[in-house]
């Protein structure tokens, strides 16, 4: 059986040299720009989608890094892998289905399915295979691994704490706790070791990806929260102190005097994240003018018009 190649580091932008610190911030990139969330009924994003996350599975793991990089110069996109001695690797061998798991034929080809990641690996003398191919003595597979998504709202992604879930698969439907880290930020991936699909060999883990839910006074900028305050045209000029609120509770915060439209205000630290990368609270002010004006605050306005 003969599958396509893929070139995991032309999908996500990056040299095969690249550190994984640089593998990740790509991954990262694309992900949020092909999330299905974000691109509604766009199949093609889906299915870019797919493959930013299959090339980060491989790439962001040392040993599939290793056994894929084996693979060398040799292969070109789009060119056929060809498993030798009529090994059929992927949908098909000794009943195994590995439809559904979100990877191409090329990944399960690769890494496993039915096999388990242990079906074959890879040396300088090339394709070496474990185990009997004549149709028994196979390795007892191991469950796949699951990816579903959830929603938390801003102030539960700031907070952290257990959040109970229902799932609903295969299996019937189920109840997990979930412990959600403080300052989780939209996108990222909580990971429950044995939740996945059963197999004879243990379970896979379960993924959830974490959608932060848009929120009435706040935006997200990754780690950083925005809020839009409006001040009155004499509070920026004279200054003033400002009750601004927060996803974990509500702040006092001084406006310097001559505080102009535009200007950020940075309240450290309260914002998404953790450690070194937590974010901050960005205050954007907004200068708002009156909507009305009585004739003695028109004539007072005049008056500091004057004297401007």
């Amino acid at each position: 059986m003969s599958v396509a190649y893929k070139d995991y580091y032309k999908i996500l932008g990056v040299s095969r040299t690249a550190t994984p610190e640089e593998i990740q911030k790509a991954y990262k990139k694309l992900a949020r720009k092909f999330h299905p969330d974000l691109n509604k009924d766009n199949k093609d994003a889906e299915e870019r989608f797919k493959e930013v996350n299959e090339a980060n599975e491989v790439l962001k793991d040392a040993e599939k890094r290793k056994l894929y990089d084996q693979l060398g110069p040799n292969y070109q996109h789009g060119q056929q892998f060809q498993n030798p001695h009529g090994f059929q690797g992927g949908r098909g061998y000794a009943g195994a289905d590995f439809g559904g798991s979100g990877f191409s034929d090329f990944f399960e080809t690769l890494f496993g399915g039915g096999f388990g990641g242990q079906g074959f690996s890879f040396n300088q003398g090339g394709p070496q295979f474990a185990g009997n191919f004549g149709g028994f003595n196979q390795a007892p597979a191991k469950g796949r691994d699951i990816e579903s998504s959830l929603t938390l709202s801003l102030e539960e992604a700031v907070a952290g704490g257990k959040k109970s879930i229902s799932l609903r698969g295969p299996e019937g439907a189920r109840s997990l706790e979930v412990t959600i880290p403080a300052g989780i930020k939209n996108g990222a991936r909580i990971r429950l070791n044995g939740q996945g699909e059963k197999g004879q060999a243990g379970a896979g883990n379960l993924y959830l990806r974490i959608t932060i839910a848009k929120h009435p006074d706040f935006t997200l900028d990754d780690a950083d929260i925005i809020y839009d305050l409006q001040l009155a045209p004499w509070d920026a000029v004279l200054g003033c102190k400002a009750r601004i609120p927060t996803p974990a509770g509500a702040v006092e915060l001084t406006i310097p005097a001559g505080t102009s439209s535009g200007k950020k205000l940075r309240l450290r630290g309260r914002g998404l994240g953790s450690g070194a990368g937590k974010g901050d609270l960005l205050v954007h002010v907004h200068v708002q003018a009156p909507d009305s004006l009585t004739e003695r605050q028109k004539e007072l306005w005049e008056e500091l018009k004057e004297l401007g």
